[in-house]
């Protein structure tokens, strides 16, 4: 069964209703408060004004950084609401509550057509741990649920799952939709080759995605730190780099098990330490010495990944190939992202994982050269795991 989208509603459905949005508006902001990134804000756009298009009120709740269940004025989402105002040509309006007698009455009071931002969902303390007369509260606010915050879809939160059982009809938004079908059309029915690549520090973060991806894959390519932990189980040097040692057994046994399917580097650009990236230098991966760790990939590495993701017809990345903040340490990630560009351009369907690898690509500007990238990094690891969201799972099926 499918989850239902605002795309099933009907124009009764909507017009006059208050639509009670949860959206990811967890957002940087810069040195002067305002907001540093608006990604987020701007993916949410469709959703909002499609739903303020069909007649409704639109009500909108969002977390915020990690206050304690409580108000603290740094947490406030009023410049969120300064920079939606920006982006959004229809009224704005911002209340400093999130639940009560007065923010029922505003959205009751808020005119068709126009846009209310409730204050820091996580200034409730019930929020986190999905109280249930915390939920009811939530659900006063709206007529219907739309959640279209897959970034905080993974926690069973009240006012992304919980609110969901006393606000019906409750359903997806628009960006909700397109995540889900583009990480589950990548697991359910991949065009091949399909090449994921998975990076970052530890294997341990990453190991329940390798084991739902291998049999669904034809390479695996792994780069990052992870990847020292998979040498030393091979028995080879790996210096000061980062190694799990209580995952080497674990890491054997991936090896013996994948065969060919899981494809590690053949070399390693190495430094006496992260900061001394003057003193950078490749070696293969069985010639890193006792005092200096691995950073990045190798260009031979590089140069057999690029060959692997540009011929795929279906590639999902998550997580970076070194460090990818501090040049030189940079290379690998970035030719990871330039082969998916090249990809996506001979018609492959290329998706980014969201977290650094998003970040990644929004640095090199490629963003708009890939078929998607999730605005949700740790539900898009949980869902490619195989793991239900609390946030989809609360939502109407069809």
């Amino acid at each position: 069964m499918m989850t239902r989208t605002i795309r099933d509603l009907s124009p009764a459905d909507l017009a006059g209703k208050r639509a009670l949005v949860r959206v990811d508006f967890n957002v940087p902001l810069d040195a002067t408060g305002a907001v540093g990134d608006d990604t987020r804000i701007a993916a949410a756009l469709p959703t909002i004004t499609t739903l303020l298009d069909h007649g409704a009120k639109v009500v909108l709740l969002a977390h915020f950084g990690r206050p304690k269940g409580a108000p603290e004025a740094k947490y406030s989402l009023a410049p969120v609401a300064a920079r939606l105002s920006q982006l959004l040509p229809r009224p704005v309006h911002f209340l400093g509550e999130t639940v009560g007698a007065a923010a029922v009455a505003a959205t009751h009071a808020l005119p068709v057509g126009e846009v209310l931002l409730l204050e820091n969902t996580r200034f409730l303390p019930g929020e986190e741990s999905n109280d249930d007369a915390l939920s009811r509260q939530l659900a006063e606010l709206g007529d219907l649920y739309v959640n279209d915050a897959f970034g905080a879809a993974h926690r069973a939160h009240a006012s992304t799952a919980g609110v969901a059982t006393y606000c019906r009809p409750a359903v997806a938004g628009l960006l909700m939709e397109k995540e889900l079908a583009y990480l589950g059309g990548a697991l359910a029915a991949p065009q091949r080759p399909f090449v994921a690549i998975l990076g970052g520090s530890k294997i341990s973060g990453k190991i329940d995605v390798v084991e739902a991806l291998l049999p669904k894959v034809d390479h695996l390519l792994i780069g990052g730190a992870m990847a020292c932990t998979f040498f030393r189980a091979m028995g080879f040097e790996t210096g000061t780099s980062l190694v799990e040692p209580d995952r080497l057994v674990m890491a054997a046994d991936l090896l013996a098990r994948a065969g060919d399917k899981l494809v590690l580097p053949v070399d390693a650009v190495i430094a006496p330490a992260m900061d001394a990236g003057s003193a950078a230098r490749a070696v293969a991966r069985d010639a890193i010495p006792s005092g200096e760790a691995m950073f990045d990939i190798g260009p031979s590495t590089v140069a057999h990944y690029r060959t692997l993701i540009e011929s795929a017809r279906t590639v999902l990345w998550n997580g970076p190939m070194g460090v990818f903040e501090k040049p030189p340490f940079d290379v690998g990630t970035r030719a990871v992202a330039d082969a998916m560009a090249i990809a996506t351009g001979r018609g492959a369907t290329t998706i980014i994982g969201g977290g650094d690898s998003a970040a990644a690509v929004a640095e090199a500007g490629l963003e708009a050269q890939m078929s998607h990238v999730s605005t949700g990094g740790g539900a898009s690891l949980e869902f490619l795991e195989g793991k239900a969201l609390p946030g989809v799972s609360a939502l109407d099926r069809r």
